[in-house]
């Protein structure tokens, strides 16, 4: 190697020191010299002579003096050997805080060596170090009662120079860098790109954050990696180069030394880590999944005490996985960003770190060092940093600590680099899977309900999955409307395919659905009326979906399925069923389809289940296996406690080729049954009186007088309103529950009354609304099959129980236009 330092730099001599075993003194390792005079260096120098070469071991700073400074720092030269009118460069090796020895370069140039050759010797004395790293223990450096270690012959380290200029691509090499990469010199065309084509691929993108010009950095960049050979073989070799700047501070050129590195090549025992690792990445959906890839792979083989892994995001480290996870085994600056499941460390309370994340390479600490508490309580006995790279920026840094002494070796070294790569690519992809993931998520649930309605006589609960397997949004819906009458519409749907396609059609479906439901249709129509929906959006999708009718207070319930998966039914005494309900096509496939309804008893106590196939099928789960593993859960199951029902259902699904949605509603039944009485309101002249009459008649039979003068007022309002405003029929409905009285007027028209927001004092008109805000308790108006219900209810000043007046006649008080049935008679005379 040092020869190539002379054919590069025009350098006389380059020698390399090294320390000997009792760390007295710097004995001569190798020297090669140029075509000059006969030049020759001491065998060694003990270190407390003064001398350049001590010196500069000594305080671990390179010294550059040219002929004159020479000739003051040593009179005539004589301590060095050297004769008049020559410079002298001085480069210690090592880092660390661990000295290995000076690289000597003695130079012709009286006037010194300058800063181009300067950073080439720079850079070959790193690769010297590293070389002298790899020939032994480092641990047998610098202590006398450890062997020292075997002296390297430095040509064997097979080193080349470079220049490139960023702007142009173009480069300069020497035979020997293309002797490395296998290329012969009258085939290189002085084009990077064909330096580079040898690279292995999993390298290269490192290899690129390095050379690209958008990338380049002042600092320096150090980087292992392997190249192909022509002939097939695998080479490592390592790269060290420093940017040299304009005066505008954009890069005009690359200095770069490039060395053999076959010490890097990793054990059979590191390459089986690195494939499990790289395996385990492989399948990381998540930035959590990617650090628990890196402790697994990690922290046994290298019998690590701590690992962390975090994302670097503005000044802070926002923590993935942290092991061990007690906040006592971590230094204070850990514990005090403890907020939640991890910490979340700024990086300006750990400066060490944020000055190697700058730098981009792998750092190692032994024992000892001088770092801040926040590092040094990570790794007392030695730590690791692994800046994570990724798309030519750090993304993460990975840190590694040991309580016990830990030597770092050049393989390990290589080790970490490698390992480095692959944890910042797929970190980087993690974090924008999740940033895809979460949006695809968000988007879903805020098509789906946000909460559920509270039923009498019911408990409803649902769960939503997204799929973990691919990202996008799905079309699985859910919905629970209420009706009237004291009815509920349970609805589960799934529309084919994951799409934002997908996802817009099953928005479009759940609320087309709700709509023709709180109209009052039946759910055979409902489920008709949606098809022919779909069918007409002239879309290549289409759904399934399953529609449920039940009434509360009788526990009947009329089911309707469109190519969707059999409800599921675990009666009170725990046994299940999976109901047999007659179905028709999917939605959307056949514009004219039938849907059969099928009617079934609810007991109270029974717990109804509705689901998507993403419960009970996937890739490994056959769809009968996955139903009869439902249906024994459900068995187990306690009903008493719904939520804790879908959590047992959903608890296997960890990694869902599909989304899931599920259904689930306990059946309890009312209690206290309400009451009702109906009355058609026939467009006579007295028809509003005759109403007030059926109203009072009602209330007394039931036993209600507090509240009548208000019922018969809102009566009246109402009942007066469809008179005026609509044509047709006019019903009115009385509903007596334990704690109010419901009065609603329904009509032919659609049209939704509006409560004015000012009436002139000399209106005989526009207060009926405002009179029935004023005196209830609630009003409101929902749309019907044909029409609208416009109602109004009252609370009751004392609790009622209304089932033991269900047997009890309502007397009639018959008139001279309606008979006892409330049916007109004919005008006498």
């Amino acid at each position: 190697m040092t020869g190539h330092v002379l054919s590069f730099t025009g350098a006389a001599l380059v020698a390399v020191y090294t320390l000997d075993a009792d760390g007295a003194e710097l004995r001569l390792a190798d020297t090669v010299r140029g075509p000059g005079g006969p030049y020759a260096l001491p065998a060694s120098y003990h270190l407390s002579e003064r001398t350049p070469v001590t010196d500069a071991f000594r305080t671990g700073h390179q010294l550059w003096l040219s002929a004159d400074e020479l000739a003051a720092y040593c009179p005539a030269g004589a301590d060095l050997g050297l004769p008049h009118g020559v410079s002298l460069g001085v480069v210690p090796l090592g880092g660390d805080g661990t000295p290995l020895g000076c690289l000597v370069v003695v130079d012709e140039a009286p006037g010194g060596i300058d800063a181009d050759r300067r950073s080439f010797i720079e850079l070959c004395a790193e690769h010297v170090a590293a070389g002298l790293e790899a020939s032994g223990p480092r641990a047998a450096l610098g202590h006398p009662h450890l062997q020292p270690p075997p002296t390297p012959s430095l040509d064997r380290l097979g080193a080349g120079a470079f220049v490139l200029l960023p702007q142009t691509g173009q480069l300069t090499a020497d035979a020997q860098t293309l002797e490395l990469f296998g290329i012969a010199p009258e085939d290189f065309d002085g084009r990077v790109e064909t330096l580079l084509e040898s690279t292995v691929p999993d390298d290269l993108p490192a290899l690129m954050a390095i050379v690209e010009p958008g990338r380049l950095t002042a600092a320096t960049s150090q980087l292992d990696f392997r190249i192909r050979r022509p002939n097939g073989e695998l080479r490592w070799l390592s790269l060290r180069c420093r940017v040299q700047a304009g005066a505008d501070g954009t890069p005009e050129r690359v200095l770069a030394v490039v060395a053999e590195a076959s010490y890097l090549r990793p054990s059979a025992d590191e390459v089986s880590m690195v494939q499990r690792l790289s395996a385990a990445l492989a399948g990381a959906t998540s930035v959590r999944d990617v650090g628990q890839a890196v402790v697994s792979a990690l922290r046994e083989p290298l019998r690590a005490h701590r690992i962390v892994v975090a994302e670097l995001q503005a000044d802070q480290l926002v923590v993935s996985v942290l092991t061990p996870a007690e906040p006592t085994a971590w230094p204070e600056v850990w514990r005090s960003a403890w907020r939640s499941e991890w910490p979340d460390t700024p990086t300006h309370a750990l400066p060490t770190l944020t000055e190697a994340l700058r730098q981009g390479h792998v750092s190692v600490w032994p024992p000892g060092a001088d770092l801040e508490p926040g590092l040094a309580g990570i790794g007392p006995g030695g730590l690791a940093l692994l800046p994570l790279p990724a798309d030519g920026r750090i993304v993460g840094v990975c840190l590694i600590g040991w309580d016990e002494r830990h030597e770092f070796g050049p393989q390990e070294r290589s080790l970490l680099t490698a390992t480095a790569g692959l944890v910042g690519q797929a970190l980087a992809r993690a974090h924008a899977l999740d940033a895809e993931h979460e949006l695809a998520t968000m988007l879903q649930r805020s098509l789906l309900p946000r909460k559920l309605p509270v039923l009498p006589g019911a408990v409803a609960v649902t769960r939503y999955l997204p799929a973990t397997m691919g990202l996008e949004v799905g079309g699985d819906w859910y919905d629970v409307i209420p009706l009237t009458e004291g009815h509920v519409a349970l609805v589960i749907g799934d529309v084919q395919g994951h799409s934002a396609a997908a996802a817009t059609i099953m928005g479009q479906m759940r609320t087309a659905i709700r709509a023709y439901a709180v109209e009052g249709h039946p759910p055979d129509v409902v489920v008709s009326h949606a098809n022919r929906l779909l069918v007409g959006m002239e879309t290549d999708l289409f759904a399934t979906c399953s529609y449920v009718d039940l009434d509360m207070q009788e526990g009947e319930a009329l089911f309707v399925r469109a190519g969707h998966m059999q409800p599921l039914l675990r009666r009170p005494d725990g046994t299940t069923e999976e109901l047999m309900v007659e179905g028709g096509p999917p939605l959307g496939v056949i514009a004219e389809a039938d849907f059969p309804m099928t009617s079934t008893g609810l007991a109270s106590g029974t717990l109804l289940a509705l689901f998507t196939d993403g419960l009970v099928e996937s890739a490994r789960l056959d769809l009968e296996d996955g139903v009869r593993q439902v249906r024994e859960a459900l068995a187990r199951a306690d009903p008493a406690d719904p939520g804790h029902v879908a959590d047992e259902l959903l608890g296997g699904s960890n990694r869902r080729d599909d989304d899931v949605a599920l259904l689930l509603l306990r059946y309890d039944g009312l209690r206290v049954k309400p009451v009702r009485a109906s009355w058609t309101v026939w467009r006579l002249p007295d028809a509003v009186m005759h109403a007030r009459r059926f109203t009072a008649r009602t209330l007394r039979s039931w036993g209600v007088k507090e509240e009548q003068d208000v019922a018969l007022l809102i009566t009246s309002e109402l009942v007066t309103n469809a008179l005026v405003h609509t044509q047709g029929e006019v019903h009115l409905h009385l509903t007596l529950t334990a704690d109010r009285l419901r009065i609603a007027v329904s009509d032919r028209s659609p049209r939704t009354p509006v409560k004015p927001t000012s009436v002139d004092w000399e209106s005989t008109g526009g207060r009926g609304l405002l009179l029935v805000d004023a005196v209830s308790q609630a009003w409101g108006s929902v749309p019907l099959s044909g029409g609208k219900q416009v109602w109004a209810e009252i609370a009751l000043s004392s609790v009622r129980d209304p089932s033991a007046l269900r047997e009890r006649p309502c007397p009639r008080e018959p008139s001279s236009s309606q008979d006892d049935t409330g049916r007109p008679v004919p005008w006498a005379g």
